[in-house]
């Protein structure tokens, strides 16, 4: 294979996804776990009662399922996206816009169609960095051969990758970039302030049906995955990264299976490099590679925050409001890449480790977590219209407290499990009316 062939097709690939500023829209993917109301065990994608059944009822909602053979693995309706992950969460992807309202409107519409269907079954979604109950064995991966294919290849990985696949669910948030130079400066800013971000939305306070008695139980988890394809993207802060670098890091990745065009079929510890044809190749193809990565940030079409934990409604939006305002104001990415721009790859790492042991309090550039999150608060209210500023007072009432989710649960847990997890239930279909 033509290496530098195929450098310039996925650096091609880049620069056509470039957007004018005018054009940036904001987009977002939340995951949910389908729990039973009384004991807060998983709802398996199987048998009556269970999320493919779930997923058929939308369909009689104005939903159009999509299916592998007779299985429903999806639906989309408008710009909104339903898939399930290896566990039967509910992932929802809604379509970028430009305007946060129109963003929360979509996900109002998904709960009102999804929630009264789950009320009759006594089911409810919940919100969770990690399943509150179930253990990981005891859940079943559905029915989507390329999971089997991931499943089988994660044995020989790290140690919770299993974990990662069938027990967290986390919120993610995608931004546009103009050129070359935009997309390297969001970038290593993204990835500059992942300790942060995984602090700030920590969501993780019990763990296989235990307590987790650290922090950040999603990051410990994505940091014990799989050293090839989480984490940072490899070269993120060495001198020259750009679009090359990261399509390096896809070339030099193992894309774990591929799709012909007829098939899907696995390819073992191969790197893209040794299988993608720089002469035959197709979007799909090129397109499917760069989702087989899972590092913290990562490149498609736009760039793909991925660090914070799922979290209950108003607190995902807050997310939203605090991406937007950091990374679509000129003097905030100005001051924000100062900030990055002489982190090293091991200092991020290091404050990483320092977050599972101390949490909001863990060091960073001499500062605590907490003190930081609130300097990144103050930048993306300043730069936030008066309308889109009200999504920030969620996390606003948690940094002046001093907490993140993973307090607000732990306060709670004295209660008992299911008194403390009550604020992550979304299952009052009023309040999204």
């Amino acid at each position: 294979m033509n290496y530098e062939r195929q450098i310039e097709i996925f650096v091609d690939y880049f620069k056509r996804q470039e957007k004018k500023r005018e054009d940036f829209k904001i987009g977002i993917e939340l995951e949910h776990f389908v729990i039973d109301q009384d004991t807060l065990e998983t709802i398996s994608y199987y048998g009556k009662g269970g999320v493919g059944e779930t997923l058929k009822e939308l369909e009689e909602k104005g939903w159009t399922g999509i299916y592998e053979g007779e299985n429903i693995l999806g639906l989309y309706k408008g710009n909104k996206i339903i898939s399930l992950e290896p566990g039967s969460q509910i992932e929802l992807s809604i379509g970028p816009e430009k305007n946060i309202k129109d963003l929360e409107k979509e996900y109002f519409s998904f709960l009102r169609d999804l929630i009264p269907i789950l009320e009759k079954k006594n089911q409810t979604l919940i919100t969770l960095g990690y399943h509150p109950v179930s253990k990981i064995e005891d859940i079943k991966i559905i029915p989507k051969q390329r999971y089997d294919y991931m499943f089988e290849y994660f044995k020989t990985r790290g140690s919770h990758a299993h974990n990662m696949m069938k027990g967290t669910a986390s919120l993610q948030i995608t931004v546009d970039y103009e050129s070359e130079e935009d997309y390297i400066k969001k970038f290593k800013i993204a990835n500059g302030l992942s300790p942060v971000l995984y602090a700030l939305y920590d969501n993780g306070y019990y763990f296989e049906g235990g307590i987790w008695q650290k922090h950040s139980l999603r990051s410990f988890i994505w940091a014990n995955c799989d050293d090839d394809r989480c984490g940072m993207a490899r070269g993120s802060f060495i001198e020259g990264f750009g679009y090359g670098k990261y399509a390096e890091y896809i070339l030099n990745t193992p894309p774990i299976f591929v799709f012909d065009g007829e098939k899907t079929y696995p390819t073992g510890n191969k790197l893209v490099r040794e299988i993608f044809d720089p002469d035959k190749y197709s979007i799909e193809m090129l397109e499917h590679v760069l989702t087989m990565v899972f590092p913290d940030v990562r490149t498609k079409k736009y760039i793909e925050i991925r660090m914070m934990d799922s979290v209950p409604y108003p607190l995902n939006f807050s997310a939203v409001a605090l991406i937007k305002g950091l990374f679509y104001n000129e003097s905030n990415l100005e001051k924000l890449y100062k900030f990055v721009e002489d982190i090293s790859e091991e200092e991020i790492v290091k404050a990483k480790k320092d977050l599972f042991e101390k949490g909001l309090q863990a060091k960073y550039k001499g500062k605590t977590l907490l003190e930081i999150g609130n300097y990144l608060l103050e930048l993306a209210t300043h730069a936030l219209s008066e309308e889109e500023r009200k999504y920030l007072k969620p996390l606003e009432e948690l940094i002046r407290n001093g907490k993140n989710p993973y307090e607000i649960t732990k306060e709670k847990a004295g209660f008992g499990k299911k008194e403390s997890l009550k604020w992550c239930l979304l299952n009052n279909i009023k309040a999204f009316r």
